[in-house]
């Protein structure tokens, strides 16, 4: 599956009826962050999922829709695929809009990486880690 470079979060949820509309909950977290804004209006893409079975249960929704913010996080929410202290070998795909470069590894998650330049392969170490994204520092410069 391709995952487009405009994913600003990716979480578990699930999608609740009320009244006369259906309502997909974001978790706090993602507008604490500030990659979600609650008075934007964005377009949501839903993952099939695997059953019992092991057949996959395909729904997919482009149309634009409002999302609402809710208190709760979503129990099964994804844990971030790397842990502080951890090292990785790295490609800086995009720099991001304060200079800094960005890679993304498993689940196009984003590690962001001071001093680094796009097409730039890079050993880390991982400083920082949030639910969207991670810090790591350069401390080789290629391999």
């Amino acid at each position: 599956m391709e995952i487009s470079e405009k994913l600003l979060c990716l979480f578990s949820t699930e999608v609740s009826a009320e009244e006369d509309r259906y309502v997909i909950e974001v978790p706090r977290q993602e507008v604490e962050t500030g990659d979600i804004d609650p008075d934007e209006i964005y377009r949501v893409a839903l993952i099939s999922r695997e059953d019992e079975g092991g057949e996959t249960e395909a729904s997919t929704a482009q149309p634009q829709a409002q999302t609402q913010t809710q208190t709760q996080t979503a129990p099964s929410e994804p844990q971030p695929p790397v842990d502080v202290g951890e090292t990785r070998y790295v490609e800086i795909e995009d720099i991001g809009k304060q200079g800094d470069g960005i890679a993304r590894v498993e689940r196009g998650y984003v590690i962001i990486v001071p001093g680094a330049d796009v097409n730039d392969r890079v050993k880390i170490e991982v400083t920082e880690v949030k639910s969207n994204f991670a810090v790591g520092e350069i401390i080789e410069e290629t391999f």
